[in-house]
Parts: structure tokens; sequence; C-alpha cells
């Protein structure tokens, strides 16, 4: 496996691991409390944030396992990561809709941050799919 899907699948499980349990965190409180009150802004930065942080760690774990892998990639590696941030990026595309109609119809800021959390989360998840299919699948 080289140091280039080892990433992906670095950022795939990142993709669904932090966003659920930002979602888990957050989504208890709607039945409870107005969503004008929920105080989403700090977990959502902070999912945001160990994100991040989580992938930069993990993947100098990666490359110090390995380190004649590291940041090597080859062709077939950027074939493959030009592909998957393509289809990445439609989903993107498509996603984003739903937050501006929600800004448009002026919904709480609660629903917008979170559809555009939501837009970002599903570019990953498809992106990182796409990635891990090619590699495993060929190219």
């Amino acid at each position: 496996m080289s140091f280039e899907e080892k990433s992906t699948w670095i950022y795939a499980v990142l993709a669904v691991a932090i966003p659920a349990v930002y979602f888990a965190t957050i989504i208890g409180q709607v039945q409870n409390t107005a969503v004008t009150e929920i105080a989403y802004q700090g977990p959502l930065l902070a999912a945001i944030g160990a994100a991040i942080v989580i992938a930069i760690v993990a993947n100098i774990v990666v490359a110090i396992s390995s380190p004649k892998d590291a940041g090597k990639a080859d062709q077939r590696d950027k074939d493959i990561n030009r592909l998957g941030e393509y289809v990445g990026g439609i989903i993107l595309s498509v996603c984003v809709l739903v937050p501006f109609g929600l800004a448009m119809a002026e919904v709480d800021y609660f629903w917008i941050a979170n559809a555009i959390y939501l837009a970002f989360i599903a570019s990953a998840i498809s992106a990182t799919t796409v990635k891990l299919v090619a590699y495993r699948r060929g190219f």
C-alpha cells in the first residue's frame, strides 16, 4: 500500500468519525433546546480543528513508520488523486446549493452552518471513496 493510499485511508476514517462525534453531540440537543440557543460554534470549530490535527499527526506517524515511501507519489497516485478531487468537487458544488437555499430562506444560522459542514463531509467522503476504489480496483 502506497503512502498516498494510507493517507487517503486516514482521511476517509476521519471524514466519517469526527463528524459522527460532532453530530452525536449536537443533534441530541435539538429535541430539547431551541436551535437558536444551541452553542454549536465551539464544537464545530473543535471538530474541524481536531480533524486537521489528527490527520497531520497520523500522516507523520505513517511517514515515520515507512520513511522511504513518504512523500513519493507516482503518476498513478496523482491521477487517482485528481479523479477523487474532481468527484469531490462536483459533490461539493451540488451540496452547497442546500445551505445557499437555507440562507436565501433566512433560516437560522445553526442549520446553515451544519448544512455547509455536511456539504464538506459529503465531498470528503465521496472523494476518498473514489480514490480508495481506484486504488483497489485499478486505475
